[in-house]
């Protein structure tokens, strides 16, 4: 399922503290960057997909035809701070693609219909965002956001708000809900634990293909 109307932006601008400091996205999963993974799963669903990080740029280097958009305030406030980074270059650079989809650099899992399936969310709900849900919970920073957000994202995170939940909920959000069984879809692989758990999935998927499909 595609939405044309779509650009992507992989938040990778964090510190990756409880990864001990290393660079999330190119930790290997399976013999491929985790990087790698998210792309695969994305980039059917979208348009364009651009990625949010911060630092020596040169190191996603393997990834040519990604443009690679650092955070616009300084400090690491977050992955909000990546959504508003990405609203604004799909404003000054794809202004032809009205949504776009936020997922975490460490989702290697992500369903294929999520795109199309967010846009159905928000639209029944009539909300202006919509983000994914699996297990009862919300996964904010797994999102759909128009582009004409981006302004009033600034404010609150000017005013000093840090949690993307309470951006979302304040400017009206809605959720598509996933089943977290057998595999949740957006289990993010936060810690070298949780990363050998996601290779332990990976080998228990048939040959043929991995989890979601």
């Amino acid at each position: 399922m595609t939405a044309p109307g779509s650009l992507a932006v992989i938040l990778a601008g964090g510190l990756a503290r409880r990864m001990g400091g290393a660079d999330k996205p190119l930790l290997h999963l399976g013999g491929r960057p985790l990087l790698a993974h998210v792309l695969d799963r994305v980039r059917p669903q979208v348009a364009a997909v651009i990625l949010n990080a911060n630092g020596e740029a040169a190191r996603f280097a393997a990834w040519p035809a990604l443009p690679v958009v650092p955070d616009s305030l300084p400090g690491h406030p977050g992955p909000l701070a990546g959504v508003l980074a990405a609203l604004d270059w799909a404003a000054a650079h794809r202004p032809d693609l009205p949504l776009l989809l936020s997922v975490p650099g460490d989702t290697p899992f992500l369903p294929p219909d999520l795109v199309a399936r967010l846009e159905a969310a928000r639209r029944g709900a009539g909300l202006p965002l919509a983000c994914a849900a699996s297990g009862g919970q919300r996964h904010p920073t797994i999102a759909l956001w128009p582009i004409g957000l981006r302004e009033p994202l600034r404010q609150a995170l000017l005013a000093g708000e840090r949690k993307v939940g309470r951006v979302a909920a304040m400017l009206g959000c809605a959720a598509a809900e996933w089943p977290a069984l057998p595999c949740d879809p957006f289990f993010n692989a936060n810690t070298p634990d949780e990363l050998a758990r996601a290779e332990a999935v990976l080998r228990a998927a048939p040959t043929t293909t991995t989890p979601f499909g």
